[in-house]
C-alpha cells in the first residue's frame, strides 16, 4: 500500500505532469479547452499556501498520485462557514484500482475536519462515469448541474 504524505516543491516535475493527465484525460468532456498548453493551477504557490493541503501518495519512493485541498469560505446563504474543493485527484493509470485516490481523499477529509470545514466539494464532468464512481464510492453526491451555450467565436 502506498503511503500518503505532504507534497512539496521537489514533487513539483511529477504534480505538473499529473496535472497534464488531468488535462488530457479531461479533454473529450470539454470542447471549451483550448489546444494549447492548459494549466488548471498554480502548484507551486498553492505548495506554499497554508489553506491548501497537498499530498502526495508514494510507493518506493516513486510518486503515484496526487490530490488538493482548499479551504474557502462558503458563500454567505449557506449553513456552513468553511469548505474545501478538493482538485488534482490523480493517481498513475498503472495504480488505478488500488484504493490509492480513496486513501488520498481520507487523508485530506482528516485535515480538513481539523481545520474546521464542513463540507467538501469537488467538480468532475458528467460524462466522466468513471471518476464520478469513484467519487460516489468516497461518499460524494451530485450537487449541481452546471450548463452552458455556445454562442460562437470569441
Amino acid at each position: 500500500m502506498p503511503g500518503i504524505r505532504v507534497a512539496t516543491a521537489a514533487d513539483l516535475p511529477a504534480l505538473l505532469k499529473f496535472e497534464q493527465g488531468i488535462v488530457a484525460a479531461e479533454r473529450p468532456f470539454d470542447p471549451t479547452l483550448r489546444e494549447a498548453d492548459v494549466h488548471y493551477y498554480d502548484i507551486a504557490a498553492m505548495l506554499a499556501d497554508p489553506g491548501v493541503r497537498f499530498l502526495v501518495a508514494e510507493r518506493n519512493t516513486q510518486v503515484v498520485g496526487c490530490g488538493f485541498a482548499r479551504i474557502d469560505a462558503a458563500k454567505p446563504y449557506l449553513r456552513h462557514r468553511l469548505q474545501a474543493y478538493l482538485g488534482l485527484m490523480y493517481v498513475e493509470p498503472t495504480r488505478r484500482g488500488q484504493g490509492i485516490n480513496g486513501q488520498i481523499i481520507d487523508a485530506l477529509k482528516d485535515w480538513c475536519a481539523a481545520q474546521g470545514v464542513a463540507e467538501l466539494r469537488l467538480e468532475v464532468y458528467a460524462g466522466n462515469d468513471g471518476a464520478r464512481h469513484a467519487y460516489e464510492k468516497a461518499g460524494f453526491t451530485s450537487h449541481l448541474l452546471e450548463m452552458r451555450l455556445e454562442l460562437g467565436a470569441g
